[in-house]
């Protein structure tokens, strides 16, 4: 049996098996990808304190996981299905074993939301992206299109305009919702033209992507363009929390789990953290405190737990 399960290796659960490690506790990490989390897609971090030099994300999160296994701390590269708790144990069913924990932190994070546009799906991978830094090399003077109005959209917009002949950034309102000193960077950048109040109909090509229809103020718009990348927000990961007939602790109405300040859930050693739990603010800075936050938790209520 370990003290305490982390399910997920982005900044959350990382930060969490690095204090849960650090003060004594047998922590073991289960991610089903690469440690590091969906920040590894991102272009440029630039407000992470202590870190004066802009970097992207994969670069940010490199030595994270070395960190964290430096203080005893395991990561494993498997599926967690579903987790229960029985007699004040939590039972975690993995790909192919069950194992058991005192505690769990859950920091399975957020994945990238559809558009909903005809023909999204049937495109994803064929000129349709949610990474510009995975896929942008492939449309080097070319003229892309990016969906999302968001800090993401526009610091994505802003990393293919290196890239791309031209950038036509998409946006179904007439303002931003990014942070004004992004916004700033987006209005004089002369290779970006900003589609307000518009909205895309559908993706069409043969193999490949070769056009958007776009519905601009009522009027079409037709954009012979090879690649289109969507960032219009992420849909929270909970299906490790379902059980027959819900969830196993208390969900908050917009999809999230409710937490208080000490990441406490309405299951008693049961944490969640990062952008899976209720306000997550989406950032690495907050996501790592939560992590932080959720291991000093797990170290109380062990200590509880067995000093009953």
């Amino acid at each position: 049996m370990i003290d305490v399960a982390i399910i997920g290796g982005g900044p959350a659960g990382l930060s969490a098996g690095l204090y849960a490690s650090r003060m004594g506790l047998k922590a073991k990490i289960f991610e089903k990808l690469t440690p590091g989390g969906q920040i590894t897609l991102s272009s440029e971090i630039e407000n992470y304190p202590g870190v004066c030099d802009v970097k992207s994300g994969l670069d940010l999160m490199q030595c994270w996981p070395e960190q964290a296994k430096k203080f005893g701390c395991e990561i494993e590269s498997t599926e967690v299905k579903s987790i229960k708790k029985e007699n004040n144990i939590f039972k975690i069913e993995l790909f192919d074993k069950e194992i058991e924990a005192k505690s769990v932190i859950i920091a399975t994070g957020a994945s990238p939301r559809r558009a909903g546009f005809e023909n999204e799906e049937e495109f994803i991978g064929k000129g349709i992206s949610t990474c510009a830094v995975c896929d942008g090399f492939f449309y080097k003077n070319q003229e892309v299109a990016v969906i999302g109005g968001g800090d993401t959209a526009l610091e994505e917009a802003l990393y293919l305009s290196g890239i791309a002949s031209k950038v036509y950034l998409i946006h179904r309102r007439d303002k931003f919702r990014a942070s004004p000193a992004t916004i700033k960077r987006v209005l004089s950048n002369d290779k970006i033209e900003i589609l307000y109040n518009s909205k895309v109909k559908k993706v069409y090509g043969e193999q490949f992507v070769d056009g958007i229809i776009i519905d601009k103020d009522g009027k079409d718009i037709d954009l012979k363009i090879p690649g289109v990348f969507v960032f219009v927000g992420n849909t929270k990961n909970t299906d490790v929390l379902k059980t027959d007939d819900g969830f196993i602790c208390q969900m908050c109405e917009d999809g999230s789990v409710c937490v208080d300040l000490k990441m406490n859930t309405s299951i008693k050693g049961l944490y969640a953290v990062g952008d899976i739990r209720k306000d997550a603010a989406k950032q690495v800075v907050c996501a790592a405190s939560d992590g932080a936050v959720a291991a000093l938790e797990a170290v109380k209520y062990i200590d509880e737990l067995e000093n009953k």
